[in-house]
């Protein structure tokens, strides 16, 4: 009976030394974090961080408190703008928070300065026969569509 006992202990002992120590790891706190509220002026811009989170504003985004950070907001139809966030001198807070942007209307082109397209001018073709013929290309002057080539008779 006491050699099965010595052989179990010496069992435990090796299957203790084979496992790995569990780390300490939980005892280190990772970088803090805090919401950061994104607002703007008209709402519905794209807000980006310089760390690469986005949302459309209003919104709110958990971002880390380790350093300082900028949000870049873009709607069709206005100038982007960039904001700056900073950390507080205790580094666990964002400041300002809610960061609020007012997006200024991209500015119109003057009326004057409007390019207007081109029209291409399309040469009818005389048919075959009118070729042939010899006979000048014939045009209604009626605005309502004719099969003839004559003009509507008025009314």
């Amino acid at each position: 009976m006491s050699r099965v006992i010595a052989i179990l202990a010496s069992g435990f002992v090796l299957a203790a030394c084979s496992m790995s120590m569990p780390s300490m790891d939980f005892f280190k706190s990772g970088p803090s974090t805090d919401v950061l509220r994104v607002e703007s002026d008209p709402p519905g811009a794209d807000a980006r961080t310089s760390e690469g989170q986005s949302c459309r504003t209003p919104c709110e985004l958990t971002v880390a408190v380790t350093s300082d950070l900028t949000v870049t907001y873009s709607l069709n139809g206005y100038q982007p703008q960039t904001s700056q966030v900073r950390t507080d001198p205790d580094g666990a807070r964002l400041q300002p928070n809610p960061v609020f942007a007012e997006l200024q209307p991209l500015k119109p082109v003057p009326a004057g300065k409007k390019k207007s397209p081109a029209r291409k001018v399309v040469a009818k073709k005389k048919t075959t026969d009118q070729a042939q013929s010899g006979l000048p290309e014939q045009t209604s002057t009626s605005s309502s569509p004719s099969a003839f080539p004559w003009p509507d008779p008025p009314r």
